[in-house]
C-alpha cells in the first residue's frame, strides 16, 4: 500500500521558511515505490516550488488527501485537518500556555500528532534536530548584539548570507574584541554555538580558568550541567539524578556573572530545574553580563533566564531589559540588559539546518513510516484519535475541557 507524505505550507506568523526534506530528498525517498510526496505550493520557502518541480514532486494546493503531513513549526488551528497525522514542532510538551488552545483543537480533531522533539532512540538520545543550527545563529546573534551595543564593531546578519560557508568566510574582515563569553550546555546547541565562536577566533578554556581574575578576554567557556548546579544537600552531583529529579539542585552559577561579558544560554531546561539567577542577583553591581543570548528561550518567569520575557523575532532579535524594573527597554542602551530570545534561530540558515533535518528524517524516521508498529513513534506521539499518547498522559489537566466531556 503507498504512502502519501504532504509538505504543508507552513502558516505560522510571521511564516517559517524551512522545509522537513528537500527537493532532493523528496527525489530520494521517491525511489521506494511505496512512498508518494506531495508539497503544498507556499511563496515563502527557502527551497522555490520550482525546485521542487525540477525533482519530479508534484505540487498541490490541498493536502486532505495525504496520509502523514510534515511540518516544521506549529500549525494554526483553522488549518489542521481532522484525522489526519502530523508531524511538527508542537510546543506543548512542557504544558506551554500559548499553545494549549492548538493541542486542545488536534484532540477534539481526532488528529494524531506526532512531534519531532521527543522522537528519540531507545536509548533517549534525540533522533532529530534543528539544534546545532539554533546554537550557531544563536551565537553568531549574540556577538552581534554586543557589537551593537558596545559600538566596537558592526557584525552583519547571518539571515543575509546564502548560507554558513558565506558568513564565515567574512567572520576574519572583522575585529573582534577581548570578550570573555559563559556557553552552557553540552549538546547540539551549545556545541553548535562552541563552533561558531571557534570559526570567529575566541579561545576555549577550562571553567575554572575562566574565573581567574588576570585571565585576559577573547575567550569562552563551555559548562556542563556539573559546572552550573549543585545538589540542594551537598550530595555529589549525578548527571542522571540531576535529569531525573531537577528540583533537588540549585544553580552555582553566579560566579561567572562576574567574569563574563556575554552568556549563551543553549542547555535544554526542566520546568522543575533552578534558574541561572534570580532577578534580584541581575540588579546587583558585580552582575558584568550585558548581553544574553537565550538559545533556549523558555519564556519567564517559568525559564532558566528571568529576563526572557517573550521571544523576538528575527526581523527584532534582542530587547533590552531593565533588572530594577523587570520591563522591556530599548535594546543597545548602556544602562540596560540586551536580550537576544529568537526562537526559530535555525530559520536565519534555512537551507543548510533544512538539508541537515531532511538527512535524519530520511535516515531514522521515514523508515519507521512503514512499519506497523514502530517504537520510536509511538513514543514521540503526542495525541491519537482524540486521546493523548501514553507517553504524554500527564498532560491531561492541561487539556482537560475536551478530557471531561
Amino acid at each position: 500500500m503507498k504512502l502519501t507524505i504532504g509538505l504543508i505550507r507552513e502558516g505560522k506568523t510571521p511564516p517559517d521558511s524551512r522545509v522537513p526534506l528537500t527537493p532532493l530528498q523528496c527525489k530520494q525517498a521517491q525511489l521506494n515505490s511505496n512512498i508518494e510526496i506531495v508539497v503544498e505550493k507556499s511563496p515563502n520557502r527557502c527551497y522555490s516550488d520550482d525546485e521542487y518541480l525540477a525533482a519530479g514532486v508534484k505540487l498541490v494546493e490541498d493536502v486532505s488527501e495525504c496520509d502523514v503531513l510534515l511540518g516544521v513549526k506549529e500549525v494554526p488551528i483553522n488549518n489542521l485537518i481532522p484525522n489526519k497525522t502530523y508531524f511538527f514542532f508542537s510546543h506543548t510538551i512542557k504544558k506551554q500556555p500559548y499553545n494549549q488552545d492548538m493541542l486542545i483543537s488536534i484532540l477534539d480533531k481526532g488528529i494524531t500528532l506526532v512531534d519531532y522533539e521527543v522522537l528519540t532512540a531507545d536509548n533517549g538520545s534525540r533522533l532529530i534536530a534543528f539544534g546545532r543550527f539554533a546554537g550557531m545563529v544563536g551565537a553568531h546573534n549574540g556577538i552581534m548584539a554586543y557589537g551593537r551595543k558596545s559600538g566596537l564593531f558592526d557584525l552583519f546578519r547571518m539571515k543575509d548570507c546564502l548560507d554558513y560557508k558565506a558568513a564565515k568566510s567574512k567572520y576574519d574582515a572583522i575585529n573582534f574584541p577581548n570578550l570573555k563569553i559563559v556557553l552552557t550546555g553540552n549538546g547540539r546547541v551549545a556545541n553548535g554555538a562552541a563552533e561558531v565562536l571557534v570559526d570567529m577566533g575566541f579561545t576555549k578554556i577550562d571553567p575554572s580558568k575562566f574565573l581567574d581574575e588576570k585571565q585576559e578576554g577573547g575567550v569562552f567557556t563551555q559548562l556542563s550541567p556539573s559546572e552550573y548546579v549543585e545538589h540542594s544537600e551537598g550530595k555529589d552531583f549525578v548527571q542522571a539524578d540531576f535529569f531525573t529529579n531537577p528540583k533537588n539542585y540549585q544553580s552555582k552559577f553566579l560566579p561567572f556573572t562576574r567574569f563574563a561579558d556575554l552568556m549563551i544560554n543553549g542547555i535544554y531546561w526542566d520546568n522543575e530545574a533552578p534558574a541561572f539567577f534570580s532577578l534580584e542577583e541581575m540588579r546587583h553591581p558585580d552582575f558584568k553580563i550585558s548581553v544574553i543570548a537565550d538559545v533556549t528561550c523558555d519564556i519567564a518567569p517559568i525559564s532558566s533566564i528571568p529576563s526572557t520575557l517573550f521571544a523576538s523575532t528575527i526581523e527584532n532579535p534582542v530587547f533590552g531589559f531593565d533588572p530594577i524594573t523587570g520591563s522591556e527597554k530599548v535594546p543597545y542602551q548602556s544602562d540596560f540588559i540586551d536580550m537576544m530570545t529568537v526562537d526559530n534561530l535555525p530559520n536565519e540558515l534555512p537551507r543548510d539546518a533544512s538539508e541537515a533535518f531532511g538527512q535524519m528524517f530520511m535516515d531514522h524516521i521515514m523508515p519507521e513510516l512503514m512499519e506497523d508498529n514502530s517504537s520510536i513513534l509511538e513514543r514521540a506521539t503526542i495525541a491519537e484519535n482524540g486521546r493523548l499518547g501514553k507517553h504524554f498522559e500527564y498532560l491531561s489537566g492541561y487539556v482537560d475541557r475536551v478530557l471531561n466531556e
